[in-house]
């Protein structure tokens, strides 16, 4: 470097002169257990959950065994948070710094995270309390069987309107370990054969596809306390599910502003050389799955080539993944990046086409609704027996049938009542159905 490596201060007012649009930003270098632990739970102090200890131990081995690894984790506030591995060189922290700045920007800017709260480390943290404080009042056990049920289904909330509020949803007035001497707390909860039934507003609209809603809402099975819970998971994946719809755009729109800010660097050779390396790696192809850094670099430079910075921050601001591809995926970009569709052929995985419309096609189909099977509330009601009914709106792609068995086991639990989904399986149309004792299969 011919000069010393910039601060954060210098790389923010360089995005800021670029033309990009982020919030203060604060950055701390952590061990590689940290960084990976609040990877695997997306959101620092976020609430206990086992699933979240394996996604930690998975990230940690690979690292540990150098297949992997994580250079930063940024988490959407405002200002923002990122952290940063503390074993990164200085010339790698900068590099990771101006991704930082590109992340952010995105967050600020793109209509999908224009309802996200600023403050979701400190969201996070109360639902965090409040369930230790379920533990310590129903037990520990009956609290993760609880999660266990409503995060099979976490996705299934409203991700056209995330932040919109649920009608009748109701936070326990009283909660463990609250007092009202002495402090901000109440007292104890009664228990739950001394707490008032709670009569629930009924206005069923069908369909709804925000089955945490409904749940939380409807059904007669649940105790306040479960329903706040479900509300605490809902709240949270409403956070989350703007990445989902932006996951290409968002690393796509990081990646390009990192080349883009390290080019205005006053970089000697071997810096160079060895910032040319690190990119390179960033956006190499990966095997058998799309890279998002890659691909969505590559679609932005495009952009920039044709329109300029004014057609990049337009696109920058009100598209999502499926739009963004679908409208600016171009054939040549199709071939330059050698993206084809590939499947199996009797013991061997071959590649079916490559034609540019056909891997377009694709990939947004692939993309849409994240990727996560499309389920809608059609009766709760069905048979007018109180059985809820449901219907997975097939898009060419069969559910995971073992899969869908396991999570009617557990809407059964939530919901009280016998489970039915409407889908399509082997081009036959199909119900399954879910009761005290097993899950059963009928066509229709």
């Amino acid at each position: 470097m011919l000069s010393p490596y910039p601060d954060d201060q210098d790389l923010w007012q360089l995005a800021v002169d670029h033309g990009l649009e982020p919030c203060p930003v604060i950055f701390d270098q952590v061990p590689a257990a940290v960084l990976y632990e609040h990877a695997a739970y997306l959101i620092p102090g976020r609430m206990a959950h086992w699933s979240f200890g394996k996604q930690y131990q998975m990230l940690k081995m690979r690292h540990d065994y150098g297949v992997g690894k994580l250079y930063e984790m940024v988490v959407n506030t405002n200002p923002a948070y990122a952290f940063l591995l503390d074993s990164n060189s200085p010339l790698e922290n900068t590099l990771i710094r101006c991704h930082v700045m590109g992340h952010v920007d995105f967050f600020q800017t793109n209509q999908a995270f224009s309802e996200s709260p600023d403050n979701m480390i400190d969201v996070a943290g109360h639902h965090a309390d409040r369930i230790r404080q379920y533990e310590f009042q129903f037990g520990k056990n009956v609290v993760e069987d609880l999660l266990d049920r409503v995060m099979a289904i976490e996705e299934h909330a409203d991700w056209c309107h995330p932040f919109r509020q649920p009608e009748n949803r109701q936070v326990p007035e009283r909660r463990l370990g609250l007092r009202d001497s002495g402090g901000d707390y109440e007292d104890l909860s009664p228990s739950p054969a001394d707490r008032p039934r709670r009569h629930l507003t009924k206005p069923r609209t069908y369909p709804t596809f925000d089955l945490l809603e409904f749940l939380m809402n409807e059904s007669e099975h649940l105790e306040d306390w479960q329903r706040d819970v479900i509300g605490m998971v809902r709240e949270e994946m409403r956070y989350f599910w703007p990445q989902i719809r932006t996951k290409i755009m968002n690393e796509g729109w990081a990646t390009y502003w990192h080349l883009r800010l390290m080019h205005e660097l006053e970089l000697d050779d071997r810096d160079f050389v060895d910032f040319a390396r690190l990119h390179a790696s960033v956006v190499a192809p990966n095997g058998w799955q799309i890279n998002p850094y890659g691909l969505g670099s590559s679609v932005f430079q495009s952009i920039h080539q044709k329109g300029g910075d004014r057609e990049l921050f337009l696109v920058r601001e009100i598209e999502e993944d499926t739009s963004f591809l679908r409208n600016h995926l171009t054939t040549d970009l199709v071939q330059e990046l050698n993206l084809f569709i590939f499947g199996p052929d009797q013991r061997d995985l071959v590649i079916k086409s490559q034609d540019a419309k056909a891997v377009r096609d694709q990939l947004v189909r692939e993309l849409t609704h994240g990727g996560i099977p499309v389920i809608s509330v059609v009766d709760g009601d069905f048979h007018n027996r109180g059985e809820l009914y449901l219907r997975h709106h097939h898009d060419g792609l069969d559910l995971d049938i073992r899969y869908a068995e396991e999570t009617l086991r557990h809407l059964y639990c939530l919901w009280g009542r016998p489970v039915h989904i409407q889908t399509v399986a082997n081009e036959r149309p199909m119900v399954l159905s879910c009761d005290a004792k097993e899950v059963t299969k009928s066509t229709l």
